[in-house]
């Protein structure tokens, strides 16, 4: 039997995370000209995080996401990783709502972002929703993401609700802490929900397949007052792997701006 062993990936040579940079960089240069390119070790986070993806194995399940951190502009955070185009629609955020370290802040009223990805566009029971909170939710009521009633990780008084495809809603207690949440479902039958580092089988069927938008900051009376510096949207996957990938390149992200 051969083992392989997964290491951690340095260096500048991802031709993926090359274009993305590129695209960040153009977008800042167009909303601020003359603002300048990323820093080389804001680019290496970035080309880390997409290289150690892939050797993780979950790159192609990730379908739509943004590092709503890094750029020197919110516009530049607005491209998103897999398209190198500017997919979000922004709904009302500000440059002062941005800051490079820690991503773009809610205000549990009247901003969101428009991910420009149906819910079923991945299959029912292969799917997954993950952001990386900087800052928790501190409302009653406020989803990081959702495409619907049926399908949200939301914040309730200190507590994370969560629904994948399902009418049943499903509570982790002490759990809405900063940082990586995230919930996958690759069967009919159960869904992993991860939250402050731990992941949390969720014995609950799908019997609801919403085809709403996927929208960040939730919407209608549950918008959300966190900030948040990363989502991702796309097929299931290893919440482990890319709570991993994406809390390091959060880090990396903090350490490399001055």
């Amino acid at each position: 039997m051969t083992i392989i062993f997964k290491s951690s990936y340095s260096g500048l040579d991802d031709p993926d995370a090359a274009t993305y940079i590129a695209a960040v960089e153009a977008a800042d240069e167009i909303a601020s000209p003359g603002i300048g390119g990323l820093e080389t070790a804001t680019k290496a986070a970035i080309h880390s995080f997409v290289k150690n993806c892939k050797n993780d194995g979950i790159w192609d399940a990730i379908k739509a996401s943004c590092i709503l951190a890094g750029a020197r502009t919110k516009e530049g955070a607005f491209i998103d990783l897999k398209t190198n185009t500017q997919i979000l629609v922004n709904n009302g955020f500000v440059d002062a709502d941005y800051d490079r370290e820690t991503g773009l802040l809610g205000d549990a009223s009247t901003k969101y972002l428009g991910s420009s990805r149906n819910n079923n566009a991945d299959p029912q029971d292969s799917t997954h929703h993950a952001v990386y909170a900087s800052i928790v939710d501190s409302g009653s009521t406020g989803r990081y993401i959702e495409a619907g009633g049926n399908r949200f990780i939301q914040s309730r008084s200190g507590e994370l609700t969560t629904r994948v495809n399902d009418t049943t809603s499903a509570v982790t207690s002490s759990s809405n802490n900063a940082g990586f949440i995230g919930v996958s479902r690759s069967s009919l039958a159960s869904y992993i929900l991860r939250a402050s580092g731990s992941n949390h089988t969720k014995s609950v069927t799908s019997n609801q397949y919403p085809t709403n938008e996927v929208v960040v900051f939730g919407s209608g009376s549950n918008k959300s007052s966190s900030r948040i510096a990363f989502y991702s949207i796309g097929e299931s996957l290893d919440l482990a792997s890319l709570d991993t990938r994406v809390s390091n390149l959060i880090t990396a992200i903090g350490a490399a701006i001055p």
